[in-house]
């Protein structure tokens, strides 16, 4: 059980980084080159960790890598700014907050993690949380921009849920390195055709991507790769709701924005989804054996070098 606190507390740093990302993103990097910025951001974090774990993918770990990097990095990036252009941000948060209901219901086929009724009970808390936190009944619902945050939640789901399957036997930084690598380069193309050259950056946005890049990148995937490697994947999906948690509460502590009643009322129901799922949630080595999955081929035990 202490096992299991330690990383649970580990994958927070994830989402909780990723919730500063808002208040960095709005008041100090450029606007107008969401896809470079995605691309600096994602780039130098993957080269640190392969600075820090230099193995190169052997194998099928080279397509896996094309395949993960673009599923949690790369076209989950563009599709989350295409639903950032068209949708509310409180639409487009609320989609992404079913990841981890999605997430649980993917684990069951994919890696033989069937959901539990305290977890299923959790992502509703929270999906309910996060509406209620987000939602002020303005702003016109964009059926594309809809289609754009679904796309995101689902192929970020489905990456999250190979990673934990694909990733046994392979070191975290490695992982998270190769995938940060491979989305960077799959994005630099589009970022090209879309955006033109490369944004020319001054002495704070550079300092803000340094933060984001680090921090907000590099050591969030790292713990969040952590925690899909000891956790349930259900479990580390409802972490992940301490995302838009964060983004609110900085709001309120350094943009000096309001905070509502209605706001409290789903900070407080998104963490008892939260803290549903830990109860629910057990580490797997703890969990009985499963029946070989049939979907898809058992991974190689260590796949790098």
């Amino acid at each position: 059980m202490e096992d299991k606190w330690r990383y649970v507390l580990l994958t927070t740093i994830a989402p909780i980084s990723w919730g500063t990302t808002y208040f960095v993103t709005q008041q100090f990097l450029p606007a107008d080159t969401p896809l470079w910025g995605a691309a600096i951001r994602a780039l130098p974090a993957g080269l640190l960790l392969f600075a820090l774990r230099p193995r190169l993918p052997r194998g099928s770990w080279w397509l896996k890598s094309l395949v993960l990097g673009s599923l949690n990095m790369g076209a989950f990036l563009a599709l989350v700014y295409v639903a950032a252009q068209l949708l509310p941000t409180s639409v487009a948060a609320t989609i992404m907050a079913t990841g981890p209901l999605v997430m649980m219901l993917l684990a069951w086929p994919l890696i033989g993690e069937r959901p539990r009724w305290l977890s299923l009970l959790g992502a509703g808390l929270g999906i309910v949380g996060v509406a209620a936190m987000l939602f002020s009944g303005a702003g016109a619902v964009n059926i594309l921009g809809v289609l754009a945050s679904l796309a995101a939640m689902v192929m970020s789901s489905i990456g999250y849920v190979l990673t934990k399957r694909w990733g046994r036997g392979v070191d975290v930084l490695s992982m998270a390195s190769w995938q940060l690598i491979a989305g960077a380069l799959s994005l630099i193309p589009l970022a090209v055709i879309v955006e033109g050259a490369p944004p020319a950056l001054d002495t704070t946005q550079l300092l803000a991507f340094a933060y984001v890049s680090i921090i907000a990148t590099a050591l969030a995937y790292v713990a969040w790769f952590t925690g899909l490697k000891h956790l349930d994947a259900g479990t580390v999906g409802l972490i992940g709701l301490l995302n838009p948690i964060t983004g609110v509460l900085l709001g309120l502590a350094i943009a000096g924005e309001s905070f509502t009643p209605q706001q409290a009322i789903g900070v407080l129901l998104t963490l008892a989804g939260i803290m549903l799922g830990q109860r629910a949630g057990r580490t797997p080595s703890r969990r009985p054996a499963t029946k070989p999955n049939l979907l898809l081929p058992r991974a190689a035990p260590i796949d790098c070098e």
